[in-house]
């Protein structure tokens, strides 16, 4: 029998009750991405994606993110009519979940959060 390979690793974010200031903010996610970045020890690839669009209807405007990375990709939803995000982090490469879960928390300023982590 083959022993598992582990080929990465995705943390599945879903925020609530967002601080409106910064997943409204382009400057303020960019700032997300880059300190997350340096925390968890992910190297970028290329610029942060940040594009705003949706705008046709109420639930589904806002920005999304999309940064990859050496080892992966970092993507995120933000939704300004939920105040809502959705993050994940895939990287082939270990990464402490638990410190992404954290920063990200207290970055957000959540009052709920839910999240997963897999190995595929």
């Amino acid at each position: 029998m083959m022993a598992e390979k582990i080929f990465g690793y995705e943390l599945i974010m879903d925020l609530y009750d967002c601080d409106t200031a910064v997943i409204t903010s382009k400057d303020k996610l960019q700032e997300y991405v880059d300190k997350l970045c340096e925390l968890i020890e992910m190297v970028k690839y290329g610029k942060t994606l940040l594009p705003y669009f949706g705008e046709n209807c109420a639930y589904t405007k806002g920005f999304s993110l999309v940064q990859l990375i050496e080892t992966s990709s970092i993507t995120g939803h933000f939704s300004e009519f939920w105040g809502r995000a959705y993050i994940n982090i895939f990287s082939c490469k270990e990464y402490d979940n638990k410190l992404a879960e954290d920063f990200t928390r207290k970055f957000f300023g959540v009052k709920k959060m839910k999240t997963t982590f897999l190995t595929r």
